[in-house]
């Protein structure tokens, strides 16, 4: 009856079993290795972050606009975290559900998002707008630097400071005055969450040129913020029904 048992198909079948789980375990070292040595490459041949500040202000002199010299209002920076990167206070300026998504996008040719405000950081500072598997790579890895370099609020205000807001207006102080006559540290729940959706296609959501697509834009930031808990269902309502405020023509 012993040797019926140990005969049986349903004894025998954990044994393959076990196998592939060994071999499941051989292939995920290898590949946490090969990341690795990866990362270990990536961190010697990239550039220091160390003159980041300088890279904005270098932007913001380009185009004539005053740099940030004012905290900014704490509504658009949660605006802008609920929006573009939920998990930024706590990542490590990756993403690891991110870097999978970019993964299988190099592999099926498609581009599937995922970047982190730091990796978005890098690639405007460090990689002139350059988006193909390489740069990837090095946003990755530059995303690590900045993130060890700065505190949370200073990538925050440089990411703020070195983006375009359309209409003309590259930086925050150039964009809140020029759109609301206000200084960044004024600006009310309405107008934050309007600048926060500006960022994925500030000339397409211009509030002065393209009032319903900036205001469709600004309905899924508020969705986002409901989303992530910083309003409630009616405060963002009561929000996305008080007025802007433009003042430019």
């Amino acid at each position: 009856m012993a040797l019926d048992l140990l005969d049986s198909p349903e004894v025998s079948q954990p044994v393959p079993r076990r196998r592939l789980g060994r071999a499941l375990r051989r292939v995920l070292v290898a590949v946490l290795t090969l990341l690795a040595l990866a990362l270990g490459v990536g961190w010697v041949t990239t550039p220091s972050v160390d003159d980041a500040q300088e890279r904005v202000t270098a932007f913001l002199m380009e185009h004539q606009s005053p740099a940030l010299t004012v905290a900014p209002a704490p509504e658009l920076l949660q605006a802008l975290v609920a929006t573009e990167d939920s998990s930024f206070h706590t990542n490590p300026g990756i993403s690891p559900t991110g870097v999978v998504r970019s993964f299988r996008g190099l592999v099926t040719g498609t581009d599937e998002g995922g970047s982190t405000l730091s990796q978005q950081l890098a690639k405007n500072l460090y990689l002139e707008g350059r988006n193909g598997p390489a740069q990837k790579a090095e946003a990755v890895v530059l995303a690590l630097k900045l993130d060890g370099a700065y505190s949370k609020t200073e990538l925050l205000e440089m990411y703020l400071d070195d983006g375009y807001y359309g209409h003309g207006f590259h930086g925050l102080t150039a964009a809140t005055q020029g759109y609301f006559g206000v200084d960044p540290d004024e600006l009310t729940w309405a107008q934050a969450s309007l600048l926060a959706g500006l960022f994925q296609a500030p000339t397409a959501y211009d509030p002065l040129v393209h009032p319903e697509r900036a205001r469709a834009r600004q309905a899924h930031v508020l969705d986002r913020l409901v989303d992530v808990g910083d309003l409630t269902r009616g405060q963002a309502d009561d929000v996305a029904d008080d007025d802007w405020g433009l003042v430019a023509g």
